[in-house]
């Protein structure tokens, strides 16, 4: 009897291994390191980066310009002259700080600039991270070089159609995934 149930015990043991699902985890960050194609493209951001921290450099320049010269005519000037000497150094300074907004604002010039050149190297390592992930069986990959996130999911683990479905926010014709 005691023998049985030894038996019985670890099949049950070697079944819920068989079942278990694996995880993984990669370093993105080491991976971009050490491919060409990421560097060549950092390279080109941080030259475009530098441009245009330079040409707000200069811009900002102008209108301090601007503004040492008008206090040392100050004494000179009419209210009026002041008036209008002040309004144009607030639009020149106003339009200085759109164009650093443009450019390196959220979604701007550099933000558009540095998605483009990086995420065809990022799809190149999602791929890979998914082949990878599939060949060796693995249910989840993290990423370990930031904070900790799933790179890749086997989607039959995805029980976001549950919720939704348990939250009332399903529509009718979504499938439930098995």
């Amino acid at each position: 009897m005691k023998r049985t149930v030894f038996t019985v015990f670890i099949l049950s043991l070697g079944i819920n291994t068989t079942f278990a699902q694996k995880f993984g985890y990669v370093d993105t960050g080491y991976i971009l390191e050490q491919m060409p194609d990421y560097r060549e493209a950092q390279g080109e951001i941080d030259k475009l980066s530098l441009s245009w921290e330079e040409e707000i450099k200069k811009m900002f320049q102008e209108v301090e310009q601007m503004q040492i010269a008008f206090h040392a005519e100050e004494v000179l000037l009419t209210e009026e002259m002041k008036k209008d000497r002040r309004a144009e150094i607030d639009r020149k300074m106003q339009e200085v700080k759109e164009y650093q907004k443009k450019v390196f604002g959220f979604e701007g010039l550099f933000f558009l600039k540095k998605k483009e050149l990086i995420k065809p190297v990022q799809d190149k390592i999602w791929e890979a991270v998914e082949k990878m992930a599939k060949n060796n069986r693995l249910a989840i990959v993290f990423d370990k070089s930031g904070e900790l996130v799933m790179i890749y999911t086997d989607p039959i683990h995805d029980y976001t159609d549950y919720v939704l479905e348990e939250l009332g926010l399903a529509n009718e014709n979504d499938v439930i995934k098995n």
